[in-house]
């Protein structure tokens, strides 16, 4: 068995490789991983199929990867919902940590709490004393409930008391008219849907998350600034295989995507949309989206929100 493992990794890869998106075609994930996989390719000398599953928040392009052989072949464009799913679906057909090998991190998108400029908040503490001088409060939309700017966003409310209810959509572009439209005050989710909308003074962007200033937005300020340390998640993408992929095409693959992240034309291309690229050593990121499932299940039982399905 080791040697026929051994040999396969020697040989690796002598056909084309099958990335699976679990998202649908356009999206920053896609979008991202076609960059990526051709990228990839270049240096692996095959080329990258990107293959779209969507369906389940992410869950149903994740089961055909983990159910797919462990050969280095097929692997799985994860996104922050990969954490999170666990939480909210009770049943997975798949276990998030055991049935996958991480590779390597992509990349990450800060989360943005953007309004209309029309909106009296224009930073967060003036958005938790709006939302209180509100009997009825103030409505927030997200791309859905479990995502990562919903969680966020409730993670802010524990914080502030802030008085806000959740209006789920299913994507930024539903949520962003839902906002031009003044059907709702506020947005939180990635910052790349918000930028040119941000730049074109169509959008107020109160703070984005992290300790440092997003690249592509310089004037707005970071959740640390504002005195919210907390909130410094942001929405992420990495690479992963299933279980079992040996050691050595795990290393061709992080080693492939190292590099891939370096290029300058990827990195000016998808910096415009808000995604800071790197790449992480295996272990590393397994801790990370152990870390990741861990934070949202405390804001999650901290918010008493039901999110089962």
């Amino acid at each position: 068995m080791l040697c026929t493992m051994a040999a396969a990794a020697q040989s690796y890869p002598n056909r084309p490789l099958r990335l699976v998106v679990p998202f649908p075609a356009g999206g920053i994930v896609d979008v991202t991983a076609r960059q990526l996989g051709q990228k990839m390719g270049e240096t692996l000398g095959q080329s990258v199929v990107i293959d779209n599953r969507p369906g389940a928040g992410g869950s149903v392009g994740t089961q055909f990867v983990a159910k797919s052989p462990a050969d280095g072949y097929t692997l799985l464009m994860a996104f922050d919902t990969h954490a999170v799913n666990p939480l909210i679906y009770k049943n997975l057909p798949f276990d998030t940590f055991k049935d996958f090998a991480p590779v390597s991190s992509v990349g990450t998108i800060p989360l943005i709490f953007a309004s209309t400029p029309g909106f009296p908040a224009k930073n967060l503490a003036e958005l938790v004393q709006q939302s209180k001088a509100n009997p009825a409060g103030l409505s927030y939309g997200s791309v859905g409930a479990g995502s990562s700017g919903h969680l966020l966003a409730e993670q802010f409310k524990v914080l502030t008391g802030a008085n806000m209810l959740h209006i789920p959509f299913k994507g930024g572009a539903p949520a962003l008219n839902a906002l031009m439209g003044e059907q709702i005050q506020l947005v939180v989710f990635a910052a790349g849907t918000a930028v040119p909308h941000v730049h074109a003074g169509r959008l107020t962007a109160l703070a984005v998350t992290g300790s440092r200033r997003a690249k592509v937005l310089p004037d707005v300020p970071t959740t640390t600034e504002a005195g919210f340390a907390q909130l410094n998640s942001g929405a992420w993408m990495g690479i992963l295989a299933p279980a079992g992929t040996p050691e050595p095409i795990v290393g061709q693959l992080r080693a492939a995507i190292a590099k891939a992240v370096k290029d300058s034309a990827m990195v000016k291309s998808l910096g415009e949309q808000a995604v800071e690229l790197n790449a992480s050593g295996s272990a590393e990121f397994g801790q990370f989206i152990r870390a990741e499932h861990d934070k949202w299940a405390k804001v999650i039982k901290d918010a008493h929100l039901d999110l089962s399905q």
